[in-house]
């Protein structure tokens, strides 16, 4: 430490800190403009000066500290005064207008007594571009301070913005010249949270009317959970801010969490419960809806014959009640919940090798890894921040492999991409091991000492010679062992994963082969290694399985199957409870379409938009004798439905989220629902209250300490403590368990406490282009949309994609004469879609790429109602197709 002076204070601080964070440290504080935290120093702003030894004024921001240096701040006031004068003398007189809680200008200014008669403010106007939805630029409020272009790059890692002009004409700009709207900006928002005079803000904050409230919540669209400060006034949102101290996000976030709030208010927010007559959904009160669904339940022959299928958008607490009314209520386990369309394999996998179902290292370990390993995802634009946070990483010396089909944004960083063909994962990964082994780079004391299954895998390994490995996924040798050798080398290696590795037929044995690498480097269960971490799609699909909204699951990870687990819950819930397990959402279509299921609940999901194979999907909804669906909107599974009800959104609720490394984050009402609409936990509440049953769970709190009551994982976890501390990561079994961040320290946790290598041949995926459908479609996400898009394309995200095309590579295109932009037929084995064609230089010829966010586009009428072998997880990475231009056909090369 250094010892160093505030005028008479002695403070100790770390060396390569500033004389800023000395008086931070001293208790004290001057003035900064052109100053972030969060990014590196400029000190263009001059309003931080103080004297230093005497010897003169520095940038207490960028001046580094010496052993003894004397800091003097009372010497010094005039000289911050006279840089804050310099600054605003340039300004328009209205820039000292913007309201104070929007301005550091003006509260600075406040402080210090500069006063806008003092000054000989400029009159004239540089103008202003709101071409943009969200950032409004306006320049005459801009100083040049660069934190705008500097939040762009270092946070977010776009390096969509400079500095334009000269003098007192400079002003930010994008990069490329011309409108906002038309340059490379994602949307963070990162650009308008750190501008200090209002010269970047969004809509909201345009109206000088005060806030009145700022709420504390947890972001509801992806699963990387970043914590939102929500502004209301007049109970209507103002604006979203991530919080500067968000445990994952740490003050940024997406274009989603940020921006894409309208939605609540959107007129046509379903506000009254639906019932069919007559073929037609018509409007009924609650207490009819109510009765009309508890008669049906009531009525049905067997507890088998009803089936529910829970809400990854739901809070933990909702989910809990949820797979409690149906095991309790109805008397069966047919839950299941939509990781059984994504991440059912990474709860399989991740169990059957380490012996629990989550992620192994907390998000933070990503900021000590010196290498990591992507593999079938790209955060870019289904998790931004988790892809911020690993460029700035990368930026920051961490070497980078990226395996994916496409050129992702983050394979444009990394040292090596390896780009397979979809559905050869597994002969990926297992020629990486073979390299592991073969080269030496495996952790031999982990391995004899923590690891069983080696000598198994190591004879497998031993058939996945480079050389084979290309022959199958079309990845070159010399790119196979560098990849091998950045993460062998590296001495504190991560591995993250998407639904690129998850959405295949045998995506378990995928999640299980990726694993066997961390483990032979000894890269997992240890303080130096970034582990094993799948990046959850929607918000709340881990917590969604962590509270048994699955068909062989109770409340956490104990299986229905074991009599003592089962006896516990029947002594908890008062009831007897069945113990096999129940039906999984493929079965449960299954089972409508034979006519052995007589009720079906669909929580929150549109599954006639996401889920494979739509045709038999809704073959499935229209042979059930009912539908029920709780929906903020009317999707297309609510208009095939019996009887819809109307619930919250989670900016409307109370309760917790579990996101993707395992932490439970509190969510918090920001807006009171509208009137008519009612939570899931207190639907599901009252439709068992007319059956006669008393699910408790009363609020939000009452249900989840009666979780940590059932669920050792959970048994220290608690609203209230939730409420003082930020997250806590399960397991956390007692109230003053702290937690654990990182998975596997002591010992695994499977039953003999080591981790089980897979030895899992590769075996093709269940679709391969031929003649007849010779290219490969991929879908996935878009950055601007969520999902099924029912709440962002009700926001001005629709402005920034308003539909969905289909990428193809430019080579291909012209062979089929297609232009940007012209229509084109795909055809599957399962179905037919006509979207746009959007040429794509990040593809390689023969694969075609959609997202499903747009369900008029009807790109899951494409896809394959094949599924993992292990899971059912649907094969969402591989179908077969063939593109037709509308005016002429013409077949492209079998690949």
């Amino acid at each position: 430490m250094i010892q160093v002076f505030v005028d008479e204070s002695s403070v100790e601080v770390a060396p390569g800190s500033t004389l800023l964070d000395a008086i931070q440290a001293a208790g004290r504080s001057v003035p900064t403009l052109c100053h972030d935290d969060r990014l590196t120093p400029a000190a263009s702003c001059r309003v931080c000066l103080v004297d230093a030894d005497g010897n003169g004024p520095v940038a207490a921001c960028s001046t580094p500290v010496r052993a003894g240096l004397r800091i003097g701040l009372a010497t010094s006031a005039s000289w911050r005064r006279d840089g804050l004068r310099a600054v605003v003398a340039g300004l328009p007189a209205r820039a000292l207008d913007v309201p104070g809680d929007r301005s550091e200008l003006v509260r600075l200014c406040e402080q210090l007594g500069v006063a806008p008669e003092t000054l000989p403010l400029v009159s004239g106007s540089r103008g202003v571009d709101h071409s943009h939805p969200y950032v409004k630029l306006d320049r005459d409020l801009c100083i040049a301070c660069g934190r705008c272009v500097r939040a762009c790059s270092e946070i977010q890692g776009t390096f969509a913005l400079t500095l334009t002009g000269r003098g007192p004409d400079t002003v930010v700009a994008p990069g490329t010249g011309g409108l906002w709207s038309d340059s490379d900006c994602v949307s963070c928002g990162a650009c308008v949270d750190t501008c200090p005079t209002g010269a970047l803000s969004e809509p909201g904050l345009l109206d000088p009317r005060p806030i009145e409230q700022w709420t504390r919540t947890t972001c509801g669209y992806c699963g990387v959970g970043c914590t939102l400060d929500v502004a209301t006034r007049d109970h209507e949102i103002v604006t979203v801010h991530p919080a500067s101290d968000g445990s994952v996000n740490r003050g940024h976030a997406c274009v989603k969490g940020r921006f894409a709030h309208s939605f609540v208010s959107s007129p046509d927010r379903l506000q009254s419960p639906l019932v069919r007559r007559g073929g037609e959904l018509v409007p009924v009160s609650w207490d009819e809806a109510l009765d009309v669904v508890a008669d049906h339940l009531r009525a049905i022959h067997r507890p088998d014959a009803f089936a529910v299928i829970s809400s990854a958008r739901a809070t933990n607490e909702e989910n809990y009640l949820i797979q409690k009314f149906a095991r309790v209520a109805i008397g069966t386990n047919n839950v299941d919940n939509c990781a059984r369309l994504c991440h059912a394999p990474s709860a399989a996998g991740l169990a059957t090798t380490f012996g629990l179902g989550g992620g192994t290292n907390a998000f933070d370990d990503l900021d000590r890894c010196d290498a990591v390993l992507l593999a079938g995802s790209n955060p870019t634009d289904a998790h931004p921040v988790v892809g911020s946070r690993i460029l700035q990483r990368v930026i920051d010396g961490a070497r980078l492999v990226v395996i994916d089909p496409r050129r992702t944004e983050l394979a444009r960083h990394a040292d090596v991409h390896l780009r397979p063909r979809p559905g050869t994962n597994v002969a990926v990964f297992n020629g990486l091991a073979h390299l592991l082994i073969r080269d030496g780079m495996i952790d031999e004391a982990f391995l004899r000492n923590r690891v069983a299954g080696y000598d198994e895998l190591r004879d497998l390994a031993s058939d996945y010679s480079p050389d084979r490995v290309s022959d199958i996924s079309g990845v070159s040798v010399d790119e196979l062992v560098t990849a091998a050798h950045l993460y062998g080398d590296a001495a504190a290696p991560a591995i993250f994963y998407g639904l690129g590795v998850t959405e295949h037929l045998h995506g378990t044995d995928g999640v299980r082969t990726l694993a066997n690498l961390a483990i032979l480097r000894g890269a997992v269960g240890t303080a130096t290694g970034g582990g094993v971490n799948p990046l959850r799609g929607q918000n709340n699909v881990q917590g969604a399985c962590d509270m048994g909204a699955l068909p062989d699951l109770l409340p956490g990870y104990q299986k229905v199957a074991d009599d003592t687990v089962r006896q516990r819950f029947e002594a908890g819930w008062r009831t007897s409870l069945p113990s096999t397990p129940g039906l999984r959402i493929p079965q449960m279509f299954d089972a409508a379409r034979q006519g052995r299921l007589e009720a079906l609940w669909v929580v929150g999901e549109d599954v006639l938009s996401t889920d494979p194979d739509t045709a038999s999907v809704r073959a499935a909804l229209d042979a059930c004798p009912l539908v029920i669906c709780n929906d903020l909107f009317l999707s297309a599974t609510a208009q095939a439905a019996n009887v819809v009800f109307p619930v919250a959104s989670w900016l409307e609720k109370d309760g917790t989220f579990v996101n993707f490394d395992r932490r439970f984050q509190r969510v918090r009402r920001v807006v009171e629902p509208r009137d008519g609409v009612r939570t899931d936990l207190e639907v599901f509440r009252q439709v068992a209250a007319r059956l006669g049953v008393d699910l408790g769970c009363a609020t939000p709190a009452a249900t989840l300490d009666e979780c940590a009551s059932l669920a050792p994982l959970f048994g220290g976890i608690s609203e209230q403590r939730l409420d003082s501390d930020s997250a806590l990561h399960w397991p956390c079994g007692t109230p003053d368990d702290p937690g654990r961040p990182t998975l596997y320290l002591d010992r695994f946790a499977t039953a003999d406490g080591r981790a089980h290598l897979a030895a899992r041949p590769y075996l093709p995926p269940g679709a391969e282009p031929d003649p007849s459908f010779p290219y490969i479609l991929v879908t996935g996400r878009r950055a601007e949309h969520y999902n099924s898009g029912e709440m962002t394309r009700r926001t001005p995200n629709v402005l920034l994609r308003a539909d969905e095309p289909l990428d193809v590579e430019p080579s291909d295109a012209a062979a089929l004469g297609l232009r940007d932009g012209d229509p084109v037929e795909v055809t599957s084995r399962f179905g037919r879609a006509v979207l746009p064609v959007r040429f794509a230089a990040e593809l390689v010829p023969g694969q075609v790429f959609s997202g499903f966010h747009f369900p008029a586009a009807g790109v899951n009428e494409l896809t394959s109602p094949l599924g993992d072998d292990v899971t059912g997880c649907p094969e969402y990475k591989v179908t077969a197709v063939r593109l037709r231009a509308l005016q002429t056909t013409i077949h492209g090369p079998t690949r």
